[in-house]
């Protein structure tokens, strides 16, 4: 599995609805989300899956009418101070 990152805009969204936006999230079923960060003063939130390609995930957002700004995948990752491949 690839290792993807997404950015969203959350406008307007209580704290209450950020965490239904997150069990819609953890319940996905052809995606992973791994992890979930939200700033809700700055409305961001940020979501990091596990995904076989970047063509899956678009496939979900849309499927779930889930508006994204950007999607990148991660190809390295710091360890122990280095960066490592990821997957």
């Amino acid at each position: 599995m690839a290792r993807y990152l997404s950015s969203h805009t959350l406008a307007c969204l209580t704290r209450q609805g950020a965490e239904q936006l997150v069990t819609r999230l953890m319940s996905a079923k052809t995606v992973t989300v791994r992890r979930v960060q939200v700033n809700m003063m700055a409305g961001k939130m940020i979501v990091e899956f596990d995904t076989p390609d970047r063509e899956t995930l678009e496939a979900w957002f849309t499927c779930e009418s889930f508006h994204y700004d950007w999607v990148m995948r991660v190809e390295l990752e710091s360890q122990d101070g280095k960066l490592v491949p990821v997957g």
